[in-house]
């Protein structure tokens, strides 16, 4: 990390609030999950956040309107782009908050260990970095051939990177919302739990690992794809690390819009550029 980028980083984090005054944003990506959606609203800590943005995928099932019924101040947001990365870009983008929690929609994470995620970014970290398999975590969900290309991935990326990372593909994640010019989220896949990582490594960031109970989806068939998404995540480690990447491109959000209670849309197309300070790729 060079010098500019680490003095960026200290006066961010000197002028983050105290945990009486901070803002949490909790960032879920949506589709087809109107079946899910009651479960995880029920476990949600809403006395400790500042608002809820779910990004729809364009859902053909009733995700926005019982999303609406259940949380009828949360913000919705529609992605123009497509993939669970795109769909938290969007959603970083248009954040207000402080902190930014990312959760699941299928029910498979659970909202009552947000407060847990908020006290690690408190007690010092930049990342707060769910994990299913540091002690404390564990998961119902996870089949041999996903937990095996996890463990062979998270391998990867604590050689190639010096981390000690102990479960890389895990979407329960929070941050401080001033370090997104340094993830600089410019995804579209399941891959964007690694880009994060990575970066956050790159950056030297001081990440958190925050023990995590990864249950089953409640309702419906996960979209993720092991063969196919593993191999993207294995691109993503690869281009990191050797493909002389640099997260000093700004990152150009693809339009979304946000949708007002009525379900019309409430702002017009908006793309945002998020500028980044220069970071020179891993040695």
């Amino acid at each position: 990390m060079n010098s500019t980028h680490q003095e960026n980083v200290a006066a961010a984090q000197a002028t983050r609030p105290p945990r009486s005054g901070a803002r949490i944003s909790v960032v879920i990506p949506t589709l087809n999950e109107a079946a899910n959606l009651p479960h995880v609203f029920a476990r949600l800590p809403f006395e400790e956040l500042f608002e809820i943005i779910l990004v729809d995928g364009h859902s053909t099932d009733d995700t926005i309107e019982i999303a609406r019924e259940l949380w009828p101040s949360a913000r919705v947001l529609l992605q123009n782009g497509k993939g669970k990365g795109n769909a938290l870009a969007c959603g970083f983008a248009a954040a207000r908050g402080d902190i930014i929690v990312m959760l699941d929609a299928d029910g498979s994470t659970d909202p009552q260990e947000i407060p847990a995620y908020v006290d690690a970014l408190f007690d010092g970290a930049d990342f707060a970095k769910g994990s299913r398999f540091t002690e404390g975590g564990g998961s119902t969900d996870i089949t041999p051939v996903r937990s095996l290309g996890n463990r062979f991935l998270n391998g990867a990326v604590n050689a190639l990177f010096g981390t000690r990372y102990s479960d890389l593909c895990y979407g329960f994640n929070a941050f401080w919302a001033d370090l997104l010019p340094t993830i600089n989220v410019d995804c579209d896949g399941f891959e964007v739990e690694t880009l994060i990582n990575v970066r956050a490594a790159k950056a030297g960031l001081n990440v958190a690992e925050v023990p995590s109970i990864e249950r089953e989806r409640i309702h419906g068939v996960s979209k993720l794809h092991p063969i196919r998404d593993g191999l993207r995540v294995l691109r993503t480690i690869l281009s990191e690390r050797f493909a002389g990447h640099d997260v000093a491109q700004p990152a150009s959000v693809p339009p979304y819009r946000e949708l007002d209670s009525n379900g019309s849309v409430s702002s017009p197309l908006a793309e945002l550029t998020i500028q980044v300070t220069n970071m020179p790729a891993a040695a």
